[in-house]
């Protein structure tokens, strides 16, 4: 039997989801701004550039069944 999906169930899949690709994002942006020589004034830029970047390795967001599961 397929396990139900309550509002409780996605939100705390999709909240640990988002929280983890936003660690994904501040590490590369911070990997980004070192490369750069720590210049200061390229946050936004570098924070858009390094979730572009894993959007594209990652693909898709999973679907709500491999949440689940």
């Amino acid at each position: 039997m397929k396990p139900i999906l309550n509002n409780t169930t996605v939100n705390s899949a999709l909240t640990a989801t988002d929280s983890h690709h936003s660690k994904q994002i501040q590490l590369r942006a911070y990997e980004l701004y070192e490369q750069r020589g720590q210049e200061h004034g390229h946050d936004v830029e570098d924070w858009l550039r390094a979730e572009a970047e894993l959007s594209m390795r990652q693909g898709a967001l999973p679907a709500l069944e491999s949440i689940a599961a």
